[in-house]
């Protein structure tokens, strides 16, 4: 992920209208044009809301009654215009007002500050921060005055701000993304906006106003404060002194090289100066500014913590100074926490209280250096740079490492240490699991899209790791192998390249597996929401790139779901199926009348052995818990004569749930009921093929889209002598994982197989996508070889 992309500045101007009725009184007549008002005042104008440092999310425009009666403002508006302009945008309003009430209409905003109170009316109406006209109006049709509305004998007030071209006989001052226009004196209206009006710090829902307050002396470490949100927040602070560690383009980062002897309160922050800033790294600096904290992320970015910034900024360079030393983060240095993130919070961590704890969670170690100048010696990759071009490391000697250099996600332990290198500042190199970074890696501490992150200023030297893609063994003549593997949403556009690349994985890395459950096929014309659901070119497609690869020559059994029914890409269709050889001693069962809605049921021969009613056949698809999402496919085969259950899986994914780094503490998982209930579904399935005959041969696969140790896989797996084995967790720790996320190496994709085929099992995780920035899949797939046995051996 590249810069922040800061809302932008947004121009307009308010007006209000309607006619003015007391609560159980007549109508009034109409004040006369040009007028102070008697009842209804507005007392209070921002228009800097949700914008870069605004202490609010929303603009808003506040009104009050100084009558001694109610006011029914029912069919009135406020309405808005620009500084210059003659077109006025129209909010109505509804209710009545109290006697000295305040009156809060909200209008448009953005991602920036903290939520409105409740507002008495919502308007859309984007105001600008600066400049601009509101009125209230007795009436709700748009005003056509021209640039001389103050005089409309509809308009009970008006405000004039900045440099508007209308106003009551002057404008009130201009403003700022921090300051609004609110009365010195609510109760009076001199008709002078000028007069009435100061800038000062918005106050919504509050009848309050005056003058901004003077500046604040203070240190990087005052404003920063051992918090995630800093105890100056809307203050303007003077004489902020400091030098110039880092530049963007929209700011700098500059630190103090006079710290506190507290390790809980950062030295360093960020100054946005929305363009690019003309100081220069090494500049020293004295600073005033206004203390905000900006949300990353826009309006999908709820669940991100803040950063502490300043904002208008006056800035004077008082000559140069080495840029400090950079503060070690690992051995040698300051140590992150091993296991927590944060333990203590439960809900919002920026309005609960709880402990501020660097020594032993993970967020407020990282947050008491956001904004510093940090380093890392020899940093160590536990994932390949992504897409987003971020890289995650950690210094030497942290958690539980993988057999090849990840950190490993466990129940307990969701690995503190590490962070995020971003390229905001320049490149970020390709890196896999295992490689290292040359010497000590220098940057600022950031926070964006729900991570910590370590900003460099040149790029890092790749120290190769020399970790390369696994190759599985072949399976014996004796053994079924069965494979899972998710395949990322292959359809014919993705091109010869992506077919190609995965016929490789499966005749090379996987060594062409008898059976083979795939997740995440697309319809024949993928992302085009035409209408086609079938995917017949798609895994022909596959079949014949096998073949290419010198690999034998596979069949393919899937169903075609409902159309845009099962989640995933709109129109992409995507779901599971099954290949498997045609050269072996394997036959696939096929027994009609399976389709997307028709469930397959265990019906028994006249012996007594279970069979599918339909195969291949959907998993009880008319449950709600596969709403979206994709339904499995059960398949019956035939392995030397012996029958095999195997059903593959793909439950729902992980979206939504909050980030582990995010303001919402413990993060809730959101979708993981969902995947409870889909593993209840397939348990309830398995178990009666086992009601009928226990030593049944049942494998179950695919991507759960959940840990080893989650409830999910709990589910699945069950207990007594029904249990089945979940594969994953018969590993040793460093080498459970098949999937790479954020740095964390952790279980998706999972091997159950029924209790009477574990003695003969040989399971592999075949690591060949997940570790590496070139990936034809962002999952590893696993095979598992079996040596079924007829019941009457067992």
């Amino acid at each position: 992920m590249s810069a922040l992309i800061r809302p932008p500045r947004r121009l307009g101007v308010l007006v209000v209208t309607s006619s003015l009725v007391l609560a159980g009184a007549a109508a009034l007549v109409a004040r006369p044009a040009d007028a102070a008002s008697t009842d209804v005042l507005i007392t209070e104008v921002y228009g800097g809301g949700g914008n870069s440092g605004a202490p609010y999310t929303n603009d808003f425009i506040e009104l009050t009654n100084n009558s001694s009666a109610p006011v029914d403002v029912s069919g009135w508006s406020v309405q808005y215009a620009s500084a210059a302009g003659t077109s006025w945008q129209v909010t109505k309003l509804t209710g009545s007002i109290a006697p000295g009430a305040a009156y809060l209409i909200q209008e448009s905003g953005g991602a920036n500050g903290q939520p409105m109170p409740a507002p008495n009316v919502t308007g859309t109406i984007p105001m600008s921060a600066t400049a601009g006209k509101v009125a209230l109006v007795t009436n709700q049709t748009a005003l056509a005055c021209g640039s001389a509305c103050h005089a409309d004998p509809a308009v009970r007030d008006y405000v004039g701000f900045g440099t508007a071209n209308d106003s009551e006989t002057a404008p009130a001052p201009g403003l700022s993304n921090t300051t609004s226009a609110a009365r010195s004196n609510p109760k009076q209206d001199t008709d002078n906006n000028s007069a009435d009006f100061a800038a000062g710090n918005p106050s919504p829902g509050t009848l309050t106003g005056g003058p901004a307050e003077p500046p604040l002396d203070a240190k990087i470490h005052d404003i920063q404060g051992a918090a995630h949100r800093s105890p100056l927040e809307g203050k303007r602070v003077t004489d902020v002194t400091g030098v110039v560690t880092a530049k963007s383009s929209s700011g700098f980062w500059f630190q103090d090289t006079q710290p506190d002897a507290d390790p809980a309160t950062s030295e360093g922050i960020f100054v946005f100066t929305s363009s690019a800033p003309t100081v220069s790294v090494g500049d020293a600096l004295s600073v005033e500014g206004t203390v905000a904290e900006f949300r990353p992320g826009g309006s999908g970015g709820t669940t991100n913590l803040t950063t502490t910034e300043l904002t208008n900024a006056k800035i004077t360079v008082t000559g140069t100074a080495a840029v400090p030393a950079p503060t070690i983060v690992g051995p040698g240095g300051r140590v992150p926490p091993s296991t927590v993130i944060e333990d203590d919070a439960n809900g919002d961590v920026e309005k609960t209280s709880t402990a501020f704890d660097p020594a032993t969670d993970g967020m407020d170690f990282w947050e008491s250096l956001e904004g510093m100048w940090i380093g890392i010696n020899q940093p160590e990759v536990t994932g390949p740079t992504s897409s987003f071009r971020e890289l995650s490391v950690v210094p030497a000697g942290s958690g539980v490492r993988t057999v090849r250099g990840g950190i490993l996600l466990q129940k307990t332990d969701s690995n503190p240490e590490r962070i995020l290198l971003d390229d905001v500042l320049t490149p970020v190199p390709d890196a896999k699991t295992g490689d290292k970074l040359a010497g000590t890696v220098t940057g600022v501490v950031d926070y964006s899209f729900g991570n910590f992150k370590f900003l460099p200023t040149t790029t890092p030297t790749v120290i190769d790791g020399g970790v390369q893609r696994e190759v599985t063994k072949a399976s014996l003549p004796t053994q079924l192998s069965v494979a899972t593997f998710n395949v990322e949403n292959l359809d014919p556009s993705d091109g010869d390249a992506k077919f190609d690349g995965l016929a490789q994985a499966v005749v090379h890395n996987l060594a062409a597996p008898d059976i083979l459950g795939l997740e995440e096929v697309q319809d024949n014309d993928g992302a085009i929401n035409s209408g086609t659901t079938a995917a017949d070119k798609t895994l022909n497609m596959l079949v014949a790139a096998i073949v290419k690869a010198g690999g034998p020559t596979y069949a393919w059994r899937e169903i075609d779901p409902v159309d845009n029914a099962e989640g995933g890409e709109p129109g992409g269709n995507i779901r599971v199926a099954f290949m498997y050889r045609t050269d072996k001693p394997l036959k696939f069962v096929d027994t009609p009348g399976g389709g997307s809605t028709t469930a397959t049921t265990i019906v028994t021969d006249p012996a007594g052995r279970p069979h599918l009613s339909s195969s291949p056949g959907r998993v009880d698809p008319a449950n709600p818990a596969w709403a979206a999402t994709r339904v499995p496919l059960a398949g019956e085969f035939k392995w030397h004569g012996q029958t095999v259950f195997v059903v593959v899986n793909h439950f729902s994914s992980k979206g939504g749930d909050d980030p582990l780094w995010g303001r919402f503490q413990p993060p809730v998982q959101s979708s993981a009921p969902k995947r409870h209930e889909q593993a209840a579904a397939v348990r309830g399935f398995v178990d009666q093929i086992l009601a009928k005959d226990k030593g049944a041969n049942v494998v179950v696969l695919g991507d759960l889209n959940d840990f080893d140790w989650s409830q999910t896989a709990d589910i699945l797996v069950g207990s007594g002598n029904t249990a089945l084995v979940d594969l994953p967790r018969t590993l040793p720790l460093p080498e459970r994982y098949s999937y790479v996320f954020e740095g964390n190496s952790q279980i998706l994709d999972q091997i159950l197989i029924s209790q009477n085929l574990r003695p003969t099992a040989s399971y592999d995780v075949v690591h060949m996508n997940a570790e590496f920035p070139d990936q034809i899949s962002d999952h590893d797939p696993q095979v598992v070889k079996l040596t079924p046995l007829p019941s009457w051996v067992r």
